[in-house]
């Protein structure tokens, strides 16, 4: 236990460094890099690699346990995506809306299919053997960002998989990458179309990272309970909490008398099962009134920080250097074509505001959420367009089934080989360019 507070205390120290050095450092405004990645670097270079090597900062078995922090985080992070979903509300569904929602899946699928189709061409090309589930890192990193580092960790450990900790440095170089030039190409092409009109109000609000007016700072979210009973936080929290151990000791069951198919199901797709369960039990209960989406939000806003931190200060640089050749043309390939797809289909099928719609999935699909949206607002400062209702409707869908076809490829490729997801992802791509086609043409109908 004194270990889990040290170390928390560290990754914590870390945070804070990050946030003062992007504060005072304008490289990392400029590129908008988090300061969890920042402090995570701060990490790797007082780490066992770097000056650890000559006087030992931190304890060695701290590395070890930090490893497997985005791997043990990143289960209530994804577990608690169903909380707070609406359910059941018959919203008026828009053209645009469902298009957004399709070529995000589209390019998820597609930056899958390039990852296993470097491995095919580096096996049978070039004759280099990488690891053998190599492939799914570009769409987790790309589209997932360093938090989804732990899907790809976790995933691959409970397959025992004795190359997890590599698998998850590479998904963490290629997020960083994908961040960076993804925010740089963006304001490149908004620069581009908008030249000196380009308002810098946003883009200096997101560069120093922080909101000095009071007036303007956003309000965390809606106090659902009060302190006599129990605080709001915690509540958020025991609820996620809860529902992750559940799925735990469930799939422990499964697991010990092998049932068919439940039994290889990874610990937070069964997770997010049980938390729709739980979120329609609560609505037939009433109880919806009880959950704010913006807390639970902030909740795994801050567990991912820390698995950042963690991810990026344990990175095993001597296994990442050796595989820089891939990640290289697998970032080079990736972006290219990711811009591509997304830039065409966005001409296609959308007839206004092509410019912020493509930038929007350009930038979740390169980076996170939230750096689609601050592309979005580059272009259109006070959001008076309707795209930011269509992301947001597109991405959550992409968001809840994204890391669960990421888990399918995974266990798929570690268990037989790169053709079998290929395969199923040939197969997915071309469904939903043909959804895409039928549903647009009986639109204009």
């Amino acid at each position: 236990m004194n270990d889990f507070l040290n170390i928390t205390a560290y990754l914590s120290i870390l945070l804070i460094l990050g946030i003062i050095i992007k504060s005072k450092v304008r490289i990392f405004q400029e590129l908008f890099i988090p300061a969890s990645v920042i402090g995570g670097i701060i990490g790797l270079i007082i780490g066992p690699d770097f000056f650890g090597k000559y006087y030992e900062v931190i304890p060695k078995n701290w590395i070890n346990d930090m490893r497997a922090i985005p791997g043990v985080l990143i289960i209530p992070i994804l577990v608690s995506i169903p909380l707070g979903m609406e359910l059941g509300r018959k919203n008026k569904v828009f053209q645009n809306t469902i298009n957004t929602g399709g070529i995000l899946f589209l390019v998820t699928f597609i930056q899958l299919f390039i990852g296993y189709f470097i491995n095919f061409i580096f096996d049978k090309v070039f004759n280099i053997k990488l690891y053998k589930s190599f492939g799914a890192e570009l769409n987790s990193a790309f589209a997932g960002g360093h938090g989804t580092a732990g899907v790809v960790a976790r995933t691959l450990k409970e397959l025992e998989s004795n190359y997890w900790e590599l698998a998850q440095g590479v998904t963490v170089t290629l997020a960083t990458i994908g961040l960076v030039t993804g925010i740089i190409f963006g304001i490149f092409q908004i620069r581009r179309k908008f030249g000196n009109t380009l308002k810098n109000e946003v883009l200096s609000e997101y560069k120093n990272g922080y909101i000095k007016n009071r007036e303007k700072q956003a309000i965390l979210g809606k106090e659902t309970m009060l302190t006599t009973t129990v605080d709001t936080l915690a509540y958020h929290l025991a609820i996620i909490f809860s529902v992750s151990g559940l799925a735990i000791i469930t799939l422990n069951i499964f697991k010990k008398f092998q049932i068919p198919l439940l039994s290889k199901l990874t610990i937070w797709s069964f997770g997010m099962i049980v938390m729709f369960f739980v979120w329609k039990t609560m609505i037939k209960l009433k109880l919806e009134w009880s959950v704010d989406s913006k807390v639970k939000g902030k909740i795994t806003g801050t567990l991912t920080e820390f698995a950042i931190v963690a991810a990026v200060a344990t990175i095993p640089l001597r296994g990442v250097i050796s595989y820089i050749f891939p990640i290289v043309v697998t970032s080079l390939v990736g972006f290219t074509i990711t811009w591509i797809v997304i830039d065409q289909l966005s001409k296609k099928y959308f007839k206004d505001y092509h410019l912020e719609r493509t930038l929007a999935m350009f930038g979740t699909s390169t980076g996170v959420f939230i750096t689609g949206l601050l592309l979005l607002r580059i272009c259109d400062p006070k959001l008076e367009t309707p795209v930011l209702q269509d992301y947001s409707l597109g991405f959550s869908i992409t968001a809840l089934l994204g890391p669960i076809l990421i888990a399918v490829c995974i266990q798929l490729s570690f268990t037989y080989n790169y053709f079998y997801p290929m395969g199923l992802l040939i197969v997915l791509i071309s469904l939903t360019i043909l959804s895409l086609e039928y549903y647009n043409k009986g639109v204009e109908r």
